[in-house]
Order: C-alpha cells, then sequence, then structure tokens
C-alpha cells in the first residue's frame, strides 16, 4: 500500500494527564475511503487520540499524520481538508438552517452550496427552521452539514446519534454510508456495536490507551472462531450446547426428533457486542447468559 492510500497513521502514540497515562504506546493505520470505528468504553483513550488526530490536543510523544500532515504543526489549507461532528453542539440558536449553512460554507473556497447541501442531508423541509426548533436526530444531520460543507478528505464523527430513535439512526446511517460511498474517509468512535457492524469497514478496540484488537466487524477478535451456542425446547424446558461445529451438533437433534422439527431451534455465534465486552475485560455475556441459562433450565455443554 502506497502512502497516498492511508488517510490515518500513527505510531506509538503516548499522552498522559499528571500520573494518568491516558494514551500508552497506540497504533493505527486509517485507509483512505473507510469508515472505521474507534470503540472502547469510557476513559480508554478515545477522545484525546481524536483530538490529537483533529490537531486539538498536542502529544507527548509517537508519530501521527493525518493526510500526509502532523496535526500538531497543521495549517488552514490542511484544517479545510478535515471535517469535525462534535457529540454535541447547540450554537447559533436563532439561526436557520439555511442561513448557519451559508455563513460555515463561506469560511471554505469551494464550499458547497447550502441548498444543495441541505437536499442531501434531508432537511431540505427544515431549510427555513431555526436550529433550536428542530429535534436531535435532524439537529445532527444540520451538524454533519456543517461538517461537510467544505468538502472534506477525512470526517471525523464523535458518537453521531447518542440520543437518536431507531428510525432517525438508520436514516443517519444510510447518510454516512452515501458520504463514503462519494469518497469521504470517515473516523467514527460510537458505543452503539449495531451502529459500528452496520458501518465500519474496520473497527479498532481501545483498552488502557492501547489498541487490544483490529479488525473488521465479522473477524474482530476471533470472532467467527469463537463457540457458538445451539438451542432448543425439550419437554418444556430451554437446553443449550456449547460448540465448537453447531452444525454437526443440529444434525444430531435432527435425527433426535425426526421426523418432527426441533423446537425452538436457534443457532447463535457470538455478537460484536460480546466479543467486544470480552476483549476491554468485561465479563464474557454468553458466559453470563449460559449461567443464567444453567440455574432455570437443564444445561447440557457438549466441549
Amino acid at each position: 500500500m502506497t502512502s497516498r492510500d492511508v488517510a490515518i497513521r500513527v505510531r506509538d502514540l503516548r499522552k498522559s494527564y499528571g500520573e494518568k497515562q491516558a494514551v500508552d504506546g497506540l497504533d493505527l493505520t486509517v485507509d483512505r475511503g473507510e469508515i472505521f470505528a474507534v470503540l472502547g468504553p469510557n476513559g480508554a483513550g478515545k477522545t484525546t487520540t481524536i483530538e490529537i488526530l483533529e490537531g486539538y490536543r498536542h502529544r507527548d510523544g509517537g508519530e501521527v499524520a493525518v493526510l500526509g500532515t502532523d496535526p500538531q504543526h497543521a495549517d488552514r489549507q490542511w484544517r479545510n481538508r478535515i471535517g469535525i461532528v462534535l457529540q454535541t453542539a447547540n450554537d447559533q440558536a436563532e439561526l436557520t438552517v439555511r442561513e448557519l449553512v451559508t455563513h460555515f460554507a463561506r469560511y471554505y473556497p469551494g464550499g458547497r452550496d447550502a441548498d444543495e447541501l441541505i437536499a442531501a442531508v434531508g432537511l431540505t423541509e427544515k431549510a427555513g427552521t431555526r436550529t433550536r426548533a428542530l429535534s436531535g436526530g435532524q439537529r445532527r444531520r444540520l451538524d454533519v452539514a456543517l461538517g461537510i460543507v467544505g468538502r472534506p478528505e477525512l470526517l471525523f464523527l464523535d458518537e453521531p446519534t447518542t440520543g437518536f430513535d431507531p428510525e432517525a439512526r438508520r436514516s443517519f446511517w444510510d447518510l454516512i454510508e452515501g458520504l463514503r460511498d462519494g469518497g469521504t474517509t470517515i473516523l467514527l468512535t460510537t458505543h452503539y456495536m449495531d451502529e459500528a457492524e452496520r458501518l465500519a469497514d474496520r473497527c479498532a478496540v481501545v483498552r488502557d490507551g492501547r489498541v487490544v484488537a483490529l479488525d473488521s466487524p465479522a473477524a474482530l477478535g476471533d470472532r467467527a472462531g469463537r463457540r457458538a451456542a445451539v438451542r432448543w425446547i425439550e419437554d418444556g424446558v430451554l437446553r443449550e450446547m456449547a460448540t465448537d461445529t453447531p452444525t454437526a451438533a443440529v444434525a444430531r437433534l435432527a435425527d433426535r426428533f425426526a421426523p418432527l422439527e426441533v423446537p425452538g431451534l436457534q443457532v447463535v455465534r457470538p455478537s460484536l457486542e460480546d466479543v467486544y465486552l470480552s476483549l476491554i475485560g468485561e465479563a464474557d455475556p454468553f458466559a453470563h447468559e449460559a449461567l443464567a441459562a444453567a440455574a432455570r433450565t437443564t444445561k447440557e455443554v457438549v466441549r
């Protein structure tokens, strides 16, 4: 891969606050044109890392290149190439959507047409509405419009759908995927595993200031290789088998119940949330579920 294919490159990044080591030797590479999700618990070092990448915070050590430039020494021309959507924004509440987008477009050479951009984020019907009157989902769409008004090559999204209802979240996801399809590189932080699974080409899990796992959502933490749970109902009791060979387990159940269907049959693979929790050191929710099942049912474990 050539350097021009890389949007962000981080090597041995370090940042401390007094005795607290917020970022402790973090390595990261984000390719151009991908949606890259950074996952981790509060206090893991995500926010500090993102602020360093955005050029808002100085690092103590390590190497950082964002669009080929060290953010710590970046100029205004570099800033015109990035867009930032913060977790919360309630500024300029008395301006209308069109007024606010038009205002920000003037900051950039070649800024996007306001009405075209408002239509692109699905706010045409709200163009004349004051921002204080927008719903949470509508305000986030406006925030994205402001983040991309300068046609950025790289967009930072910090917890973009916090507080959204399910319909608004899925609509917002469509918008973000459209930006990626248009060539924008997106760095996303989120606590929603379904959001990461839907949007991200790759995910990095950060714990204690380091990346502890990095892969596609489907492969993160050897997700595909982890044991599956086969569940069914027998004699009115929920039963469960933990197995590395769920197809064989289902075949044995089918033979046992033939010619009838296996009641309540389910094959459950570890979810992205299961894998994420195990990677950050939380108890495996699969284990929690199995223990709960054992307490209330007869459980058979196949090893």
